[in-house]
């Protein structure tokens, strides 16, 4: 250890890839328009869906800016991994949209449907892949009355049949079944807990609880907005009922793992649990999910309670952790 360093040396790495080196190479990329790189990553990536699913999603965050999928479909109409890609950018171009325009304020109907539509050619082109239907559950939220709800339990059925453990499948559900979009706390917590009930033994899908409360969290800062943000939320996050919900998450999930290795996909569900841990005031577990992160890190949920690397610095301190 360099001459007087100490544990206020430790600096969280906000790395939006993850740590997937392979997909920051493919990123860089999107920015000189070069589409071959993204080929034969997810030509790599294969039927490993949740790699292909994190990858995908980081992508179309990239390529929403940029046209690079529509040159690679012009060169390969007939790929496969273009026209999921595809689907998933037109998702995220209706919601940037979305979030341009304003909370509340509807968009073009038509930008919406073009999304689905690319949803649904991408299912087509690739039958065994579950991410088209994730992208396909998420656009449904900017419906401004949502989708029937028959329409979505098929949706959702068709990718419970090729992924039942996808966290970010049921993540999207999750979102959907929110107070902020087309439900109610109530629904979405009901959501969240069956899900981790019926989760095997190391798998994360019971994190989703803790991505519940963190949706709860927005809702009602949004709702306090305007006067005093804090009032009614001091035990939202160490009352009975969350401290339990992080002790049954690390119990189901962690401890039930077969290894100790965190894949890049899970970076943001582990923040997300050592943030719950932290906020709970659980130190011994959340000195362990700390050390389990290391230096990785994401900015949710942490910016949500306050500036995120001092939260992390601060909370790694108060746990006892050096460096």
């Amino acid at each position: 250890m360099a001459r007087g360093s100490s544990k206020r040396d430790f600096t969280p790495v906000f790395d939006p890839d993850c740590g997937d080196a392979a997909l920051t190479c493919a990123r860089q990329d999107i920015v000189i328009g070069r589409w071959q790189g993204l080929r034969e990553l997810l030509r790599t990536t294969g039927p490993d869906w949740p790699a292909r699913g994190h990858r995908i999603r980081l992508l179309a965050q990239a390529c929403a800016g940029s046209s690079t999928v529509e040159s690679w479909l012009a060169a390969e109409p007939h790929s496969a991994d273009a026209l999921v890609l595809r689907a998933a950018t037109e998702t995220a171009r209706a919601f940037h949209v979305a979030i341009a325009a304003g909370r509340g304020v509807p968009i073009d109907q038509q930008r919406i449907d073009t999304a689905v539509l690319s949803c649904l050619r991408a299912a087509d082109a690739c039958p065994e892949d579950p991410t088209p239907w994730i992208s396909l559950i998420s656009v449904a939220r900017l419906y401004p009355a949502g989708v029937r709800r028959q329409e979505l339990g098929r949706w959702w059925d068709e990718l419970h049949r090729r992924d039942p453990y996808s966290v970010e499948g049921h993540l999207q559900v999750l979102h959907y079944y929110s107070a902020r979009w087309h439900g109610s706390h109530g629904l979405m917590y009901d959501f969240a807990r069956d899900a981790a009930g019926v989760a095997p033994p190391g798998c994360p899908l019971p994190v989703l609880v803790q991505y519940a409360r963190v949706e709860e969290f927005r809702y009602a800062l949004d709702a306090a907005r305007g006067r005093h943000a804090s009032m009614g939320l001091g035990q939202h996050w160490s009352n009975d009922g969350a401290v339990s919900d992080v002790r049954r998450t690390w119990q189901r999930w962690i401890t039930g793992r077969a290894d100790g290795d965190i894949a890049p996909g899970e970076v943001r569900d582990l923040n997300h649990l050592a943030h719950a841990a932290c906020q709970a005031g659980i130190h011994d577990i959340a000195e362990a999910l700390l050390g389990l992160l290391g230096r990785r890190a994401t900015r949710a949920p942490w910016a949500y309670t306050g500036d995120p690397e001092k939260q992390l610095v601060r909370w790694r301190k108060e746990v006892g952790m050096r460096g």
